[in-house]
């Protein structure tokens, strides 16, 4: 077979395929690419070496069986018999579920998730988002240090493992997302920067130099990371990718690497005829992200929507630190206003930032399944001190309100593993790197970040300690005892309504309004209301427009509290922390 690695800078290169050195020759056709054909089979172990240097593993390397710093492993993508056809789900109107398979058991491999697939199947939902799979050091860790971007973390079960998942889901009829860090590295076992200008010093981000996007070298960095993404698309049939962090990517060119990468794509998506997309994490709060590229934006199909987040947590909880200041002024106003503009900050001045942030989004030519709404997420749980999730603290009426708000709100919504039962074992910060002065700077660091905010060192998990990740870990018993139940019931019933009417998946952000009246929401949905009380007491809620005839009538189709019929003149008398969803009749 045909071995070939891109090395613009060396003088000499060498594959080693099973133990034995093979000499590597120029390819005449691309500048900077060596290449040899070696007698090699799937399963072959092959590094290669540079200048006489130690072998390295493959940058495009398909399996890392011994991890990032062993040899890759040749993987013949045509050996797995896939059992189940599959036509594709598109992104307008799904239901997504973000899990970590490390987390989602206690086994923590693809395998044993398989188990709960009917589970997610009788929730309704319709594309798991597994967050990263790219080998990363040790067996635990959330996955946002991989290093190889084309394989499969060995320990969760390596590349076809991955594939039998992905096979299940689709018979139960559920798509499946990958999140993929493409702004950065982890650390251990990045064998990059021996290769070629994979990073470039002209820019910086958090985690140190950027990934060469627009520097000398870039083109094949560039392709480097769209094959990658096409790969996952094409050989796993993945319906989606989730962009990590895409305000991270620097890029100065005339054609932004979004662009490119939305528009191969939407090629692949043609060639293989079915639907594919792009979720982009940004901070940006920038519409462009998701317009058109035709309209001159970069046409990646949907993105993820913090500011819904964190106005919705501070109407739950009341906290007000950090950027959760600039929501907590007025936390029900700013609910409303992220259901009917997107973004709470779209020009606006942020005081956590202590500028103006964000761009309008138009409403009228902007679907709202370009956004994805969610009321916690790996970042929002994990990066708290100690990985408290909602559940822990939030009254369940509460949690049954917020769940109401995102699932029949316009947007594309998304839970997080366990969400739906009301989860109450954290989410924390873990790794499992064995480089001793690594892990003691991760521990030293993190309790530091922490304390500058008056948390004690002591009371910070530590995250190289096994028992960190075994917390993290879900508790399937708590489904069937007492508020669970209850709760899982409860966000069954709302994505079922959310999949039998029309008017709650309607996408048409103009046709949305909300009603604010102290600590009550009203959201509408054609001929459906949401009501929503955040405060513990009762409160009057109005149906419909003030100055307007009111309708002949509601039919209560879910409440989370038993409440009386509304009042002839279209008032409801809703129990203190409870929400409850009517249709016109």
């Amino acid at each position: 077979m045909r071995f070939d690695v891109w090395a613009p800078d060396a003088g000499e290169v060498e594959v080693r395929v099973d133990g034995r050195a093979h000499d590597m020759e120029h390819d005449p056709e691309r500048r900077g690419w060596w290449c040899a054909d070696v007698p090699a089979a799937h399963g072959s172990r092959y590094a290669f070496a540079l200048d006489g240097g130690p072998p390295r593993p493959d940058p495009r390397s398909r399996r890392q069986p011994d991890g990032p710093e062993g040899p890759s492993a040749v993987v013949d993508h045509e050996r797995f018999a896939w059992a189940h056809e599959w036509a594709g789900r598109p992104l307008p109107g799904a239901v997504l579920y973000e899990l970590h398979v490390g987390t989602f058991t206690t086994a923590g491999t693809f395998d044993a998730a398989i188990e709960h697939l009917p589970h997610l199947a009788e929730l309704g939902i319709t594309h798991i988002e597994l967050m990263p799979l790219c080998p990363f050091p040790g067996t635990h860790g959330w996955g946002y240090e991989g290093v190889s971007l084309w394989a499969v973390h060995e320990p969760y079960g390596g590349p076809d493992g991955l594939k039998r998942f992905v096979d299940a889901a689709h018979a139960h009829g559920l798509g499946v997302v990958l999140d993929v860090v493409h702004n950065h590295l982890g650390p251990s076992g990045n064998h990059l920067p021996a290769f070629g200008p994979y990073f470039t010093d002209r820019h910086h981000t958090p985690w140190g130099d950027a990934v060469n996007l627009d520097a000398p070298g870039s083109d094949e960095v560039r392709d480097f990371l769209v094959g990658s993404a096409l790969a996952w698309l094409r050989d796993y049939r993945l319906d989606g990718l989730r962009l990590d962090a895409v305000h991270a990517l620097v890029d100065t060119r005339a054609v932004h690497l979004l662009e490119e990468l939305s528009g191969a794509v939407d090629a692949l998506a043609a060639a293989v005829g079915r639907p594919l997309f792009l979720i982009a994490e940004s901070d940006r709060n920038d519409p462009r992200t998701t317009d058109p590229r035709e309209a001159g934006g970069m046409g990646v199909h949907a993105q993820w929507n913090d500011d819904f987040h964190h106005a919705l947590h501070a109407a739950v909880t009341g906290e007000s630190q950090a950027y959760y200041a600039d929501f907590a002024l007025s936390p029900v106003t700013a609910v409303a206003k992220t259901l009917r503009r997107v973004f709470f900050h779209d020009g606006t001045r942020s005081g956590f930032r202590g500028r103006a942030h964000g761009r309008p989004v138009d409403l009228t030519t902007t679907p709202g399944h370009r956004f994805l709404a969610y009321t916690q997420t790996h970042d929002q749980i994990g990066n708290r001190a100690t990985g408290d999730r909602l559940g822990a603290s939030v009254p369940v009426g509460l949690l049954a309100a917020a769940a109401a708000l995102v699932l029949t709100s316009p947007y594309t919504p998304m839970l997080f593993m366990g969400e739906e039962w009301g989860a109450r074992t954290p989410w924390q910060f873990f790794t499992d790197h064995d480089d001793p002065e690594l892990a003691a700077a991760i521990t030293r660091g993190r309790r530091r970040e922490f304390a500058e905010h008056g948390w004690k060192a002591e009371d910070i998990p530590d995250p190289q300690d096994p028992a960190t990740r075994l917390r993290s870990c879900l508790d399937w018993s708590e489904r069937a005892r007492g508020p669970h139940a209850e709760l899982l019931a409860w966000y069954r019933r709302l994505i079922a309504l959310r999949h039998a009417e029309p008017e709650l998946t309607d996408p048409a952000l103009d046709a949305v309004h909300v009603t604010v009246g102290g600590h009550t929401l009203r959201l509408d949905r054609g001929r459906f209301r949401i009501a929503v009380n955040f405060s513990p007491e009762e409160a009057l809620v109005a149906l419909h427009h003030p100055g307007r005839a009111a309708p002949t009538g509601y039919v209560p189709v879910a409440a989370w509290r038993p409440c009386p019929p509304p009042t002839d003149t279209g008032c409801l008398h809703l129990p203190g922390h409870s929400v409850a969803v009517l249709r016109e009749r």
